[in-house]
């Protein structure tokens, strides 16, 4: 089979599409013929050897995919061969043709989901989901900001928002990224390159505030994020790209919360409800992912490349 391969950690150039032996299951294991694989911020970073948990070299990226059951393991029970399912980790690299997978990784693909979208659901909606629910504790009527919702993640949360009854405020940095926005379950949408968009946020809720932000971009926005926050408001900062300085008196005066997520801390309990809530999710249609970009599995260099632009709009996700 083909997969791609990290011999040393750099750019994107460092990986290869090579020719590896076919993968066999062991006895607790499932055997996946790969058919989307999901392109993560956090591949780019492992594969640049700046995260704090490496990967050995040689190494295949990825963790989300999507595709078809090839052979089981004798001990793993409730799956068929050809069944359809999608993956949130795997034990040898998504980035591939094959992949090895333990069955707690492993869900099924309702019909009517594309492997692309099956592919997007991992980390985007497994890190919307832990953010929103098991982080924020966020209710059914509270005001919710995703701030830099155009993305992956962004575009989840809006979603699972909605659908949970919020009341929804999304922004993006472009006409093309604030009509995807609406699209998608945002009640209100703002331009967050504007310079009086807190204001705006502000005038939203008539001076109250928002219960919860999802924050993809805390470098930039926290010190501002928790002056706009409600009393008891939480901030759940999902992505950063470096240290920000904050007046610890804004969280002081509310009650405020700010709260790390990372779906990789999530327990095995966690992981199960949410897969749970995707999964009954993806089967009464209230959650659809939105693929902006599908590339094939040998330009995966150019992935990387992509899913790091600040107008790559929804899941980048790679074809075999």
């Amino acid at each position: 089979m083909k997969a791609i391969r990290v011999h040393e950690f750099g750019g994107p150039e460092v990986m290869r599409l090579e020719e590896v032996t076919d993968l066999t299951p062991g006895p607790d294991q499932l055997l996946i013929r790969i058919k989307a694989v999901g392109v993560n911020p956090v591949d780019t970073y492992v594969r640049s050897g700046q995260y704090a948990n490496l990967s050995p070299l040689p190494y295949t990226p990825g963790t989300d995919a999507a595709g078809i059951i090839e052979s089981i393991g004798k001990e793993v029970p409730r799956f068929a061969v050809g069944d359809r399912v999608y993956v949130a980790g795997t034990v040898t690299g998504a980035y591939a043709e094959q992949a090895l997978c333990l069955k707690s990784q492993v869900h099924m693909l309702p019909e009517g989901v594309s492997y692309s979208q099956g592919a997007a659901i991992g980390i985007p909606y497994g890190i919307a989901y832990r953010a929103l629910f098991n982080r924020a504790v966020a209710k059914p009527g509270e005001i919710v900001l995703v701030h830099g919702a155009t993305g992956g993640v962004g575009l989840a949360a809006l979603q699972l928002a909605r659908n949970a009854g919020m009341i929804v405020i999304g922004t993006g940095g472009s006409d093309e990224g604030r009509q995807l926005v609406l699209q998608h379950g945002a009640h209100h949408v703002i331009d967050h390159h504007a310079a009086d968009h807190f204001k705006h946020i502000m005038d939203i809720t008539e001076g109250r505030g928002v219960d919860v932000i999802l924050e993809m971009l805390a470098n930039v926005n926290l010190g501002n994020d928790l002056k706009v926050l409600s009393r008891g408001g939480r901030v759940v900062v999902i992505g950063s790209r470096g240290t920000v300085e904050i007046d610890p008196r804004d969280a002081m005066s509310r009650d405020a919360a700010i709260l790390g997520v990372l779906i990789f801390n999530a327990s095995d309990q966690e992981l199960t409800s949410i897969h749970a809530a995707l999964g009954a999710g993806l089967r009464n249609n209230t959650i659809r992912p939105f693929i902006g970009a599908e590339i094939p599995l040998a330009e995966a260099p150019r992935a990387h490349e992509k899913v790091m632009e600040s107008r790559t709009y929804g899941k980048v996700v790679l074809v075999t």
